[in-house]
């Protein structure tokens, strides 16, 4: 009988040997107490979180709870039905209403996941015959959402406007063509040249979807996104994004102005056959979305902390993922595997916990810890982080 798991064995392998050197499992960590959205407990000692995406600090907002608590006491724990039968409630309109009021756009949907609306929304988009043109450094969701859909997939060099028109002009004029790009890429944080690769997709008649999971909330004047930010949010065709970081909560959606786009709600599967989210989840994302409209001096507190710790890791010596702060995302690169669980590790006992990311999730083969900021963490935590990066770096050797 053949072994279905025998394809894993080498990560397998590499696992047991870190191990065995005495390493943590570094994706194996348990908050066993939550006191905000910068403080949790982590093997019995008070932990600075510095990896949970959480960007605007709204995981214990007070209205944000209130509208939960409400929700679950009048609508329940679920809704045990899909969006097209039992499973639309009051709340998931309420939830669709803010994110147009939000974006300021005609047309939203809400997805149980982030995962889920990329997964959707490409694969009913863009089927067989057509063309989906991506960045190489692109989200699992993207590529999965394009295998599904059984799309062609076309990949350009990571942010390259040159690469992108190449790839565009050896494709048929006549088919359809769907280019997909993020505002802030997850493993390294840095951000897009949308203004020119929008300008270069509407010249060779592809349409534009921009996931913006880790933008939303704190990149652009109201919090619209790297889009906002370059200008282009009234020329791409849709955007996606997720409630898991600036809303503080779960799922997923995508919004746009194409007057054709509600069919989407009946022929994209993972939509369709998938049960909604739960009542109190989308009571309190709509209430998160609402008041981060509002959120001017958050996001100002967000960049300051941002461009802090990055130049102090720098003047510190360590290597990072962008020459300045591009966004919420700090990547601090190490050698290997090995040196960057020994970082990591020293970290969470000295107090600070972020997150070890490895290949294949992280581009050019690198391993990095990847540091995402709250704009709830506090100038003296921000002070505080930079002394245990400081101290865990010297001790272990990697400064």
């Amino acid at each position: 009988m053949t072994d279905l798991l025998s394809k894993f064995d080498p990560l397998i392998n590499e696992r047991e040997a870190l191990l065995s050197t005495g390493v943590r499992d570094p994706y194996a960590l348990v908050m066993e107490e939550v006191k905000s959205p910068t403080l949790a407990i982590c093997n019995g000692r008070e932990t600075i979180l510095l990896g949970t995406y959480n960007y605007m600090g709204m995981t214990f907002d007070d209205d944000v709870l209130a509208a939960g608590h409400d929700a679950l006491d009048n609508f329940g724990a679920g809704t045990t039905g899909s969006r097209v039968l039992n499973g639309t409630y009051q709340g998931h309109k309420e939830c669709e209403e803010a994110l147009k009021e939000f974006y300021d756009m005609d047309h939203a949907m809400v997805f149980s996941t982030g995962y889920q609306a990329n997964l959707g929304v490409i694969s009913t988009l863009a089927g067989k015959d057509d063309y989906v043109i991506l960045d190489i450094d692109s989200h699992a969701s993207i590529y999965d959402g394009c295998a599904m859909g059984n799309a062609q997939i076309v990949a350009f060099r990571h942010n390259d406007v040159e690469a992108l028109e190449k790839r565009l002009k050896r494709l048929p004029q006549e088919a359809g063509k769907l280019v997909v790009l993020e505002g802030v890429y997850s493993m390294l944080g840095d951000v897009a040249p949308l203004k020119e690769m929008v300008a270069i997709c509407k010249k060779h008649g592809a349409m534009v979807l921009v996931d913006e999971a880790h933008s939303m909330g704190f990149i652009g004047e109201n919090g619209r996104g790297v889009c906002e930010e370059q200008g282009v949010i009234d020329d791409v065709d849709f955007i996606i994004g997720t409630f898991s970081k600036s809303v503080g909560t779960v799922g997923g959606f995508c919004v746009s102005n194409h007057p054709k786009f509600e069919i989407m709600r009946l022929v994209c599967r993972p939509y369709v056959f998938t049960a909604s989210l739960p009542p109190a989840v989308v009571a309190t994302s709509a209430a998160s979305i609402r008041k981060l409209m509002h959120s001017g001096n958050k996001r100002a507190h967000l960049w300051e902390n941002s461009k802090r710790l990055h130049q102090g890791l720098r003047d510190m010596g360590y290597t990072l993922g962008t020459p300045e702060a591009q966004s919420g995302i700090i990547a601090v690169i190490v050698e290997d595997m090995m040196q960057g669980a020994l970082l990591w590790q020293e970290l969470l006992k000295n107090g600070l916990y972020v997150n070890l990311a490895r290949p294949p999730a992280t581009p050019h083969g690198v391993t990095l810890l990847r540091c995402s900021l709250c704009a709830e963490h506090s100038s003296e935590q921000v002070g505080e982080i930079l002394k245990i990066f400081e101290k865990s770096g010297k001790d272990i050797g990697v400064i």
